[in-house]
């Protein structure tokens, strides 16, 4: 089967890779013609662990290739992959305007039956408003049908999110449409995926309603957590226990400086932009927003309770820039609100990231960036774990301490066990935990 993916942003990127590596034919279309010879060239513009060695494997061997040409890409293939932005308005409603075009670009150069699916995030009702833009611009009547086929990929996890998934949802109103796609994904039924069949609507409302519920979680927790310190409780403990029951689960249920990224904050608006359009109030999503923004100023007082109030002249170390770890993307970390909280403050800020640095530079101007922790905590009068990469987890606390001026760590995602780090003679800081000594 031949197939495009139409955006080759992380999603399209990712998706098309792996669809490859099942052995189907993929071209990947975007109109950047700079990243489109980038990857020609080899040069994979996002960091995911295991992605180059896919493309340049799948690339070889002739199943993946890259252009620009839409047109070409369309009229090549049966199934077109829709993987473009849907960024978010003013508002918080989704813009579908790449979506729109991208509709009318395909509608003209259709040549016989295509299915057109849609792995970008969109709201409920973008199937019908692409299957409108198409019926309206084509130039001679050929069939098509509109499939709904969310992703539910992790930065970080996303090949193995793709390879083993642990659903996939197919939204068709055409059963012709709905057993192409399943066709397409037939390398996982020997790995027992469940398959959830439905119509459009539903499928679409499925991504919205799996990010939100995620980001309803991780707000949770942190609510506990601050909680937890003021009555004298361990967060940690509180939610091993939580997760151990079935009902709830152990999946996001870590305290820290809260959720990022490009992909909860916008789904949570959108989501909520969506209940508003259906008249109704759906109160719950804004109080998520609410307390993930709270949670990023606690982090912030946490860093000044440690450092005694002033932060003005005072140098701090942050470990950790990207929203999560096995990730560059800097979209909407919580490390740019707390480190452009201390620099207002008057606060020097010296910072490492092992992939984010060039990503970091461009948007947290004057933070001096460093190779590794040691050389970032250099005269720091404390360090800051705000994401916990695995070579934060395990740092050598005797040559750290011998580094800074001052042994104070504050560890913002509770990486470490608070007595270890005591005994080597630091003030540690840490999220629902009390404070140590």
């Amino acid at each position: 089967m031949n197939v495009s993916v139409i955006g080759t942003g992380y999603v399209g990127l990712v998706t098309g890779t792996c669809f490859a590596e099942f052995g189907v034919n993929v071209t990947c279309v975007d109109r950047d013609a700079a990243k489109i010879e980038a990857l020609k060239a080899g040069n994979i513009p996002i960091y995911e662990p295991g992605l180059e060695e896919l493309v340049t494997r799948n690339v070889a061997e002739g199943r993946l290739t890259f252009t620009t040409d839409l047109a070409t890409a369309v009229q090549g293939t049966l199934v077109i992959f829709l993987a473009v932005g849907t960024p978010p308005r003013g508002d918080g409603s989704a813009d579908l305007s790449y979506v729109d075009q991208v509709a009318r670009e395909i509608a003209v150069h259709m040549d016989g039956y295509k299915v057109i699916v849609t792995k970008s995030t969109v709201p409920v009702g973008t199937g019908e408003r692409i299957k409108a833009i198409i019926g309206e611009t084509q130039r001679e009547r050929v069939d098509f049908d509109v499939v709904s086929n969310p992703e539910f990929l992790r930065e970080g996890a996303a090949i193995e999110d793709c390879m083993r998934p642990n659903r996939v949802v197919i939204g068709a109103t055409s059963p012709q449409a709905a057993a192409i796609l399943k066709d397409l994904y037939r390398p996982l039924y020997l790995l027992e995926t469940p398959f959830v069949i439905t119509d459009i609507a539903t499928a679409e409302l499925i991504k919205y309603a799996s990010n939100a519920f995620l980001a309803t979680k991780i707000s949770f927790i942190n609510e506990v957590a601050n909680l937890a310190e003021r009555v004298g409780a361990d967060v940690q403990t509180v939610a091993k226990a939580m997760g151990l029951d079935g009902r709830i689960g152990a999946k996001f249920l870590h305290a820290g400086p809260g959720f990022g990224g490009s992909c909860f904050p916008k789904d949570l608006l959108a989501l909520e932009s969506l209940a508003q359009g259906a008249a109704y109030e759906f109160k719950l999503l804004g109080a998520v927003l609410e307390v993930n923004a709270r949670q990023r100023m606690f982090m912030v007082d946490k860093i000044r309770t440690a450092l005694g109030s002033d932060l003005g002249g005072k140098t701090v170390a942050v470990l950790g820039l990207s929203f999560k770890p096995n990730t560059d993307d800097m979209r909407d970390a919580p490390s740019i609100t707390i480190v452009q909280a201390l620099q207002e403050e008057g606060a020097t800020v010296r910072a490492c990231d092992p992939v984010a640095q060039r990503q970091a530079a461009e948007v947290l101007p004057g933070v001096t960036l460093h190779p590794d922790a040691y050389a970032a905590a250099e005269g720091a009068d404390a360090v800051v774990i705000v994401t916990e990469w695995n070579r934060f987890r395990n740092l050598d606390l005797q040559r750290l301490k011998g580094v800074m001026r001052a042994p104070v760590l504050v560890d913002l995602r509770n990486v470490y066990d608070p007595d270890p780090v005591v005994a080597a003679g630091f003030a540690y800081h840490c999220v629902g935990r009390g404070r140590y000594p």
